[in-house]
């Protein structure tokens, strides 16, 4: 039993400090990935599921989940079975969930446009949704049927044609079956291409496709997707990293984070319990205070000794704040806490300040930011209508989270006639001449003059076609 003397979580003390931007990146709060010991593991279980599909994959289920799954694709009356047996308050709570998603992802969905350059002369472009896409589903020390609505209502507000999802089989099925929660919700959202499949495998299932081995699987069990999304540990996230390049993936994502960005008027009770919630999620989960008040942090602290070891994760609580990943910073004022927030770039930023608004206006990178006392992360994570898969690890500072925009593409029409063309017809030849292309420029001089190879006459050629 963890008692209140055992909760630490160390204090980065920045005050009166100038750093550097490379400085201060470097003293940001860090979980250690141990990436190289990964790729090892992860590289023969992606070649296995390439070259033995379902058989590899009821192989590796018995190996790390210690079940093996009869069916890996779900039965649709498995999931039909349980919606009906879903608690009526849980499933009112994830309708609830999907409304408020469904609608700010259809406010997401952008629009196309085209530009007129002149007479006969418009470049217009076109969103297309991606094909076919692969939704990871975890389920580790938790199941997420939050992370299946978070997938799957951008991809179908999108437009995406075809969905599949995969987590992993759950430990006490008999028929090693997923989660009932999750498929409950996979029901309520009508996808029906759910597969009993978790990890790295999953990945490259998603990733190759996998042929069937047994009658129950037809002879392809999963043919392959054009991007993957979704969640995962470091072996997911790294099989996710390999796999890039043959097919599309959203990030690569690390262990969850939370920063507190505070003053000496955040409620201390507020942002402990804030902290705590995010620790909850693994050991390496990285929960980061980020003040000019040592009040604060003093207050904070005092918090977590009475709160910790009452909630019930309170063991793996402990082992998150006390990582390297967490931490207390101490900053000399706001401003230096805003620079420091930067560098951090939280996938969770809660702003807990006197004025809010006019600290928000100053970040530039975070997941997601969660404004003043009464927007906790976990509001995001459920029931805000925003996404809760968003970038980790310092990430932020480049990638921005999931949404309808992860599953389009914006592509670009072309659209000149012959008058549009003409007019820059020789300025293109100029063009493409100077970086010793002239097979560039004699394709569109071929439109307009009799022969772009004779370069002796051409210029006299492209007075007489209306060129110069």
């Amino acid at each position: 039993m963890t008692t209140p003397e055992e909760i630490t979580i160390r204090t980065i003390d920045l005050r009166g400090q100038k750093l550097s931007r490379a400085e201060l990146l470097k003293a940001m709060p860090r979980a250690a990935m141990g990436v190289g010991e990964a790729t090892e593991l992860v590289k023969p279980i992606l070649a296995d599921v390439q070259e033995r599909g379902a058989a590899a994959l009821r192989d590796f289920a018995e190996k790390f989940d210690h079940v093996r799954p009869k069916n890996l694709r779900v039965p649709k009356e498995a999931m039909t079975k349980a919606l009906e047996e879903l608690d009526p308050r849980v499933r009112a709570a994830i309708e609830e969930s999907v409304r408020r998603c469904r609608a700010v992802s259809a406010s997401q969905v952008p629009k196309d446009f085209h530009t007129d350059l002149g007479p006969g002369a418009r470049v217009a472009e076109r969103w297309i949704p991606v094909q076919r896409v692969g939704l990871y589903v975890p389920g580790g020390k938790a199941v997420y049927p939050s992370s299946v609505i978070m997938n799957t209502v951008p991809a179908q507000a999108a437009g995406v044609e075809s969905l599949a999802i995969a987590t992993p089989p759950s430990k006490t099925d008999p028929d090693g079956l997923p989660s009932k929660s999750i498929l409950a919700t996979c029901a309520i959202l009508g996808v029906d291409e759910v597969y009993a499949v978790g990890g790295a495998q999953a990945i490259a299932m998603f990733a190759f496709g996998a042929k069937g081995s047994e009658p129950q699987d037809g002879e392809i069990l999963c043919e392959p997707v054009d991007k993957i999304t979704g969640p995962g540990n470091i072996f997911v996230a790294t099989a996710k990293h390999l796999v890039a390049g043959s097919v599309g993936i959203d990030a690569e994502a690390g262990p969850t984070e939370i920063a507190i960005l505070a003053d000496s008027t955040a409620d201390p009770r507020f942002v402990a319990a804030d902290l705590i919630g995010q620790a909850e999620h693994d050991e390496l989960a990285g929960s980061v205070l980020i003040t000019d008040s040592e009040e604060l942090a003093d207050a904070v602290r005092k918090q977590l000794q009475q709160r910790v070891p009452r909630t019930e994760h309170a063991e793996r609580i402990q082992k998150s704040l006390s990582g390297s990943q967490s931490g207390v910073i101490l900053t000399s004022d706001l401003d230096q806490s805003i620079d420091v927030a930067n560098a951090y770039a939280a996938e969770h930023l809660e702003v807990q300040t006197a004025d809010p608004d006019a600290t928000i206006a100053r970040i530039h990178n975070a997941g997601a930011i969660f404004r003043g006392p009464f927007s906790p992360v976990p509001l995001g994570d459920y029931m805000s209508g925003s996404n809760h898969v968003l970038p980790t690890g310092g990430t932020a500072r480049y990638a921005s989270g999931l949404g309808v925009h992860t599953f389009m593409k914006p592509v670009e029409v072309i659209e000149y006639d012959e008058t549009g063309l003409k007019e820059l017809a020789a300025r293109i030849n100029d063009f493409a001449v100077q970086e010793d292309l002239p097979g560039h420029g004699e394709c569109v001089l071929t439109r307009f003059v009799k022969d772009p190879y004779d370069k002796a006459t051409l210029e006299q050629q492209e007075e007489e076609a209306g060129l110069r």
